[in-house]
């Protein structure tokens, strides 16, 4: 019955992060963005306070979007190495 759960699961993560991969590439995209800015941001003075805040936004951003293109890697190897 576990086994069942399981797969219904990986099914659903499946389908869901098939569907909806675009919006980790736009997470690490905007990540990459509010980074370069950011960092852009500490070579002047007065900006160093948005610059960081733009820096750490930005890199939990990217750390967001490759966590979930890393997940849909997984499921997307157990789902190839289930179908074989």
């Amino acid at each position: 019955m576990s086994s069942a759960i399981s797969h219904k699961h990986r099914t659903f993560l499946k389908t869901f992060f098939d569907e909806y991969e675009w919006i980790h590439l736009t997470l690490g995209l905007v990540g990459n963005t509010l980074f370069f800015i950011g960092s852009v941001m500490f070579l002047n003075k007065s900006l160093m306070t948005l610059g960081t805040w733009l820096f750490i936004v930005g890199s939990f951003l990217m750390l967001f979007g490759s966590a979930g293109n890393t997940l849909v890697k997984y499921v997307n190897s157990k789902s190839h190495k289930e179908n074989q």
